[in-house]
């Protein structure tokens, strides 16, 4: 199987687009590669039903961020703050880097 180039990376400033979680910003807490998810900081939340343990004594309800499809995100342009797509570009080191296609900014 090939290996898909998602343009979202762990660590990334991105915005939620779809979804009931629409218009959340948040940093990507991580990315699974094979069904083409991250989950989002403070989005997509679920409430998870706990038993109790030793880091829970009393048990109850958590609310856990859940995986958001790839494709209802979109990236936060590191100089406007706006949503933008992501292109790939060679720098001056002719090493090939994410950009921002509304500002032309590289995305560290």
């Amino acid at each position: 199987m090939r290996k898909i180039k998602l343009k979202i990376r762990k660590g990334d400033l991105v915005q939620v687009i779809a979804g009931d979680s629409k218009g959340t910003q948040g940093k990507v807490l991580e990315v699974i590669i094979d069904k083409n998810r991250a989950v989002v900081e403070g989005a997509n939340l679920v409430s998870k039903h706990t038993k109790p343990n030793a880091a829970n004594p009393n048990g109850g309800i958590i609310k856990k961020e859940a995986p958001i499809h790839i494709s209802n995100l979109a990236l936060i342009d590191p100089k406007s703050g706006k949503i933008t797509r992501v292109g790939r570009q060679k720098n001056s080191e002719g090493k090939l880097v994410r950009v921002a296609k509304k500002s032309g900014e590289e995305i560290k």
